[in-house]
């Protein structure tokens, strides 16, 4: 056969296009973690997720205070606590070094690419055998969070203690303030049911409410100062009163029983709010919003100390019984804040916050870690 200019021409072509096929067949092949649970067992698979712990055997993974480079356990939600919808990579010695827990804690909560055998570990649904792993986006530490937009925390990187502190003071601290009145219309924002958007969620109590039940009367919501504001004596003014990030709808009755109370553990139930405890000098949400409470007192002692003329310098003291500018008990709140991960529901009110109102982000949702850094 003669071999012309014409042949060999449309012989590169056609390798150039088997090339691309293969290459595009390759990206269709890519799987979330719940495809790839499904796969069966010896399948050559390419799957892709979020970083949410370390496996350390079939019914635990450790989402902090790592103790194993030897696995990854990835999930479709940065936020997943859920074992059964992680699938567990087996980190053979080559990949340890770059992306085990124990020696890169900030890797918790990048989304990764990994391509390997659909193998059990742990006898659970796994991948051995990897052969890659790309990162795809990184949290830029963030645990559970979002992480947050890219560059907003740069300033930070590396930081800890009073210097993350104050770090964090500088970016949180020029932001737009909103009267008292508007925040009502805001916490109907903020604070609106997922499942109904005719309702908020209340703090204390878990009640979905219609969003115009507001006001003073016994069963309406009203706006709740979770650092409460004689703690600091700010009263409603513009700024520490009205800032987004710790006011929350809450039944009017439940909010007159928590008062200025220091937040702990114990006392007797509220008969108004499923699973919260008070006593005369603590108030301990239920279990669900423990976190919540928790990240909004940090995120109010970061952002208000005492710089601005007229604002109060904020602090997280660790006992009960506190007065002036100080709220309580840090050790109490730190637990709380690893026992309730990060939410979903908190993810989206710090974003709307961010993007409608405020312009400024709470860290601790974005970048769970930081709690540990500084306190």
């Amino acid at each position: 056969m003669k071999i012309t200019r014409k042949l060999i021409f449309a012989i590169i072509v056609a390798f150039i296009t088997v090339g691309i096929a293969g290459a595009c067949q390759a990206a269709s092949n890519v799987m979330n973690v719940e495809q790839a649970m499904n796969e069966p067992d010896g399948t050559n698979v390419s799957v892709e997720g979020y970083i949410v712990g370390v496996p350390v055997r079939v019914d635990h993974v450790e989402q902090k205070d790592f103790t194993s480079n030897y696995a990854l356990a990835l999930a479709d939600d940065p936020a997943e606590t859920q074992i059964s919808k992680m699938i567990f990579i087996k980190l053979d010695s080559e990949y340890r070094a770059e992306y085990g827990l124990v020696n890169h804690p900030e890797n918790m909560g990048d989304f990764i690419e990994v391509d390997g055998t659909r193998d059990p570990y742990f006898s659970h649904e796994g991948v051995e055998n990897v052969t890659s792993i790309i990162t795809k986006s990184t949290s830029g530490g963030g645990g559970s969070g979002s992480g947050g937009p890219n560059g907003y925390y740069d300033s930070v990187e590396g930081k800890s203690g009073q210097a993350l502190k104050d770090g964090l003071n500088d970016i949180i601290d020029a932001h737009t303030e909103i009267s008292y009145d508007d925040v009502w219309g805001a916490l109907r924002m903020t604070d609106e049911d997922p499942a109904n958007a005719n309702n908020v969620l209340l703090l204390y109590s878990g009640r979905s409410q219609s969003k115009y039940e507001n006001g003073g009367d016994v069963d309406d919501w009203n706006r709740e100062h979770v650092w409460a504001k004689s703690h600091g004596d700010f009263g409603n003014a513009m700024g520490p009163g009205t800032d987004l990030h710790h006011l929350r709808p809450t039944d009017v009755t439940v909010n007159s029983s928590r008062s200025n109370l220091d937040f702990d553990n114990g006392g007797s139930s509220h008969h108004e709010a499923p699973g919260t405890f008070y006593d005369s000098d603590s108030w301990e949400p239920r279990d669900e919003v423990k976190g919540d409470v928790a990240r909004m007192i940090f995120y109010m002692a970061v952002r208000y100390e005492g710089e601005r003329s007229g604002e109060p310098d904020l602090v997280v003291a660790d006992y009960v019984g506190t007065s002036g500018p100080k709220l309580g008990k840090l050790s109490t709140l730190k637990q709380w804040h690893d026992q309730d991960p990060v939410s979903d529901f908190e993810q989206n009110r710090n974003e709307i916050i961010y993007n409608d109102y405020q312009n400024n982000r709470n860290p601790f949702i974005d970048h769970p870690e930081y709690v540990d850094l500084i306190w």
